[in-house]
Parts: C-alpha cells; sequence; structure tokens
C-alpha cells in the first residue's frame, strides 16, 4: 500500500506540478490584496478537486459508455502523460502556462481567476485528470483506490499551500531552481508514462 501511495503521489505531483502553479497564481493575483488572494486560491483548489474527484468516481463508467477500454485509456492517458513531459524536461510548458495566464491578465473583465485559469486547465487539466482515472482503474478493490484518493488529496493540499505562499515561494526558490526541478519531474514523469503505456500494452494481449 505503501509503494501504491508512494506511486500515486509521485505520479499526481508531477502532473498537477503545485510549485509550477504558484508562479503563475502569483503573477495573476498581483494586484488582488491578501484576503481576496486566500479566498480565490482556496476557491481555485476546491472547483479543481471536484473536477477531479468526478472523474475519478465516473470516469470508469463514461469509458464504458462510449466504448472505450480500459487498455486503450492506459496507453493513450500514458502517451499525454508522456507529451506532458517533453514540455516539463524542454520548459515548454510553463511557457504555454505563462501565456495563458498572460491572456487572462490582459483580459479586464476577468477578476476572478479561480475558475479559469486555475482550477481549470491549470490544475484540473486533461494531464490531471486521465492520470487520476488511469490510477484508480489500475487500483483493486476498495482500499486502493482510497490510497489513490489519499495521494490525491495531500497532492491537493500542497497545491493550496504552494498557492497561499506564491509570492514567498518564488521569492526564495528564485527562476534558475525552479526550472531545474521542473525538468527532473519531467524525466520522472516520461518514465512513468512509458510505465503506462507497457501496462496497458501488455493487459491488451493478455500478457
Amino acid at each position: 500500500m505503501i509503494e501504491l501511495f508512494l506511486a500515486a503521489f509521485a505520479t499526481l505531483f508531477v502532473v498537477i506540478d503545485p510549485p509550477g502553479c504558484a508562479p503563475i497564481y502569483a503573477g495573476l493575483t498581483k494586484g488582488a490584496n491578501a484576503v481576496q488572494q486566500r479566498s480565490m486560491a482556496i476557491r481555485a483548489v476546491m472547483i479543481a478537486s471536484a473536477i477531479l474527484l468526478v472523474f475519478a468516481l465516473v470516469g470508469e463508467v463514461l469509458l464504458k459508455t462510449l466504448g472505450i477500454s480500459l487498455n486503450a485509456f492506459r496507453i493513450a492517458g500514458g502517451i499525454m502523460l508522456f507529451l506532458i513531459a517533453l514540455e516539463m524536461v524542454f520548459e515548454k510548458r510553463q511557457e504555454r502556462r505563462e501565456d495563458r495566464a498572460e491572456k487572462v491578465r490582459q483580459t479586464p473583465e476577468v477578476e476572478d481567476v479561480s475558475v479559469f485559469p486555475m482550477a481549470m486547465p491549470m490544475i484540473a487539466g486533461p494531464g490531471s485528470i486521465a492520470t487520476t482515472m488511469l490510477l484508480v482503474s489500475r487500483s483493486e478493490g476498495p482500499g486502493e483506490t482510497a490510497v489513490v484518493f489519499g495521494a490525491l488529496i495531500l497532492v491537493l493540499v500542497l497545491t493550496l499551500i504552494a498557492l497561499l505562499a506564491a509570492g514567498p515561494l518564488m521569492r526564495l526558490l528564485g527562476a534558475k531552481i525552479e526550472s531545474v526541478i521542473t525538468r527532473l519531474l519531467g524525466v520522472l514523469l516520461a518514465a512513468l508514462a512509458i510505465q503506462f503505456v507497457i501496462d496497458g500494452v501488455k493487459r491488451s494481449f493478455g500478457l
């Protein structure tokens, strides 16, 4: 169970990327006061949590309704995660996030960033939704599913802490250290993504 928890936690942490969300949130809420920043951070994580939990609970039913096998989803999810990993290693993911944040900043009527872009797609994006569904689909029994949910909740709590401490965190880490961490996490995610694909292929052919 401990190994499952650590594997689920590492995968979700890398995909959701709390340290990577922090600088974006700090930039988006630069003009807000401390109370507004705290309120938007809590709201963003709560909305993202609801989205991820819904997909975790009904995702498998949705796949069956669409006629998609779990193994096909594992392979597709693994490929998607691998592409995210490549973006992290070559620093394209953060670049895209910053571009998205800049567009939001340039839209005067958008004041509350908790729903868009923070809750979705930055926290509960395609990668984190697919990962959550994959981890739940791999779980055997309610015990393992509970472990995955525990890992997800911990990552979301860390995300909330990162958003609340976004300003001080950025001053502490600095751009260079953040870049190194992102690349290391990208390499780890690439290996985990390949494992998802291998598992999907093996189960498809009954290996």
